[in-house]
């Protein structure tokens, strides 16, 4: 058994200066102000149109992350709809094999981190827990049921990656909604440490969520 922590990283560089010129050409379009386009107009341009709520113009630049958590936080993650996906299949990967080490990897919960007796009393069960999980799992695929069938045994804790692409748009309103106190604990854990790699990234597009986020 394999304990991991949640991730995340940008699949590709993210040309921050690049980006604000291409938001910069399409929201232009909607004044025919292109004439105004010069250097550094770009980033208050941006900010202009973020502060507006016009926000139909950061549609037209999508950015796509890795992701990695638990099964339980990735059914959350999938209900954003304006997005694609692609997910580790639990069909298709065989925890049994080789190349994952012959062991099945857990995310840990992020809310009995605390050192008191209970806290530890609550993670010394769901430890127990996923241990047992594991060997139902190895002990159906030795008896000859294949992944599909033995994932049945597996529970939310259950390590998964995707790959997540949004726009712009979209990605603050992910962002806004799962950093909120109000987002499920290990949500947070993740969607916090994003929202402030995407501020520092691109500032005029997600510094105005620093306030708005409830951490």
């Amino acid at each position: 058994m394999r304990i991991v922590e949640p991730s995340f990283a940008f699949e590709s560089p993210v040309d921050r200066e690049e980006i604000l010129k291409h938001l910069e050409r399409a929201g232009r379009t909607c004044y025919k102000s292109e004439g105004k386009i010069g250097d550094g107009t770009a980033a208050a341009f941006v900010r202009s149109v973020v502060k507006r709520g016009h926000e139909s113009v950061l549609e037209h630049v999508s950015l796509t992350v890795r992701v990695v958590c638990d099964r339980g936080v990735s059914h959350e993650i999938v209900r954003h709809r304006l997005a694609s996906y692609s997910q580790e299949s639990t069909r298709y990967c065989n925890y049994g094999d080789g190349k994952f080490g012959n062991q099945v990897s857990f995310v840990r919960p992020c809310f009995w981190q605390e050192d008191t007796p209970e806290a530890k009393e609550k993670l010394r069960i769901w430890t127990e827990s996923m241990q047992a999980a594991e060997n139902a799992y190895l002990a159906l695929l030795a008896q000859g049921a294949t992944p599909q069938e033995a994932r049945s045994v597996l529970p939310n804790s259950l390590r998964t990656e995707l790959v997540m692409t949004m726009d712009l748009r979209e990605w603050r309103h992910f962002l806004k909604l799962r950093s909120d106190r109000a987002s499920h604990p290990q949500m947070r854990e993740l969607a916090v440490p994003m929202l402030a790699g995407f501020r520092l990234l691109l500032p005029e597009l997600f510094e105005d969520l620093g306030d708005a986020a409830s951490y």
